[in-house]
């Protein structure tokens, strides 16, 4: 089972939790405790030293390299961004090449409600961040906050800017997008692509309990910081590292190994 860390997300703030990295430094502190924890890949964004969200490259290449200067945790980028980011903005870490390239980077393919916002990913959108993923010689995460998101990535996949099978990220219980129901994913699973992977981000109260789902139903997970900050109720996480151990000891408790950044590499079958 393959657990990642996201670390640090676009939304979530030191007002609602001191223990959220932000420096390159911290980042790379805590992506060592979480691959000592059980996680094989750490969800990359990046903040300006003030805490906002940025996805500026020369940020993304220092945490990058602050993190393998002391791990070998795989690396996902994403080019979600922050609400209202045009799309070079997002892309931003797609223009690190060699030693400071990542390892995967996300690929959202539909426009959702997000909470009071909207995450705008009009197709136009989607194809170029998938040209550029793909000029990069990237695997794609396929970030799925709905169905027809997978649907949408088949479609991507005939156009030649998607390799099947892929991976798929469901993200579950963002306000205004598709709740997090056993159900929904049971459905999600069944309408993925045959040979695909998948991994489950739960948000809030959801996140750890779609662990043990995910481990049930041979998945893999996504805890961390960007989605959720407690790692019991009203006790807050005192790092990435707390919730991946957490998720850890209940994939183990329900029979599944934790794959290393070796092994995930092969699960994911990333170049």
């Amino acid at each position: 089972m393959v657990i990642t860390a996201a670390m640090v997300g676009a939304e979530t703030t030191r007002e609602q939790t001191p223990h959220l990295p932000i420096t390159a430094e911290e980042i790379a502190e805590d992506a060592v405790k979480c691959r000592e924890a059980g996680a094989a890949m750490v969800h990359l964004h990046v903040r300006t030293p003030d805490g906002k969200p940025s996805q500026d490259a020369e940020l993304f290449r220092a945490a990058i390299r602050a993190i393998r200067k002391r791990t070998d945790i795989l690396i996902q980028t994403s080019t979600g961004g922050a609400v209202g980011m045009s799309v070079d903005e997002r892309c931003g870490p797609l223009t690190l090449t060699g030693a400071d390239r990542p390892d995967m980077a996300t690929l959202t393919t539909g426009t959702v409600n997000f909470g009071p916002d909207v995450f705008w990913n009009p197709r136009p959108l989607v194809r170029d961040i998938a040209k550029r993923i793909r000029a990069l010689g990237l695997k794609p995460e396929i970030e799925c906050f709905d169905v027809g998101m997978i649907d949408e990535a088949s479609i991507l996949a005939k156009e030649g800017l998607v390799d099947l099978p892929a991976h798929y990220d469901f993200v579950l219980g963002v306000p205004g997008a598709l709740t997090a129901r056993v159900d929904a994913l049971e459905f999600m699973i069944k309408s993925l692509p045959e040979g695909s992977t998948w991994t489950v981000a739960a948000v809030g109260r959801h996140q750890l309990p779609f662990v043990e789902h995910a481990a049930e139903r041979g998945g893999n997970a996504r805890v961390g910081l960007e989605d959720n900050i407690f790692v019991s109720k009203g006790v807050l996480a005192k790092g990435n590292w707390e919730l991946v151990a957490e998720a850890a000891k209940r994939a183990k408790a329900k029979g599944r190994t934790l794959a290393t950044p070796e092994e995930a590499r092969k699960i994911l079958r990333l170049t």
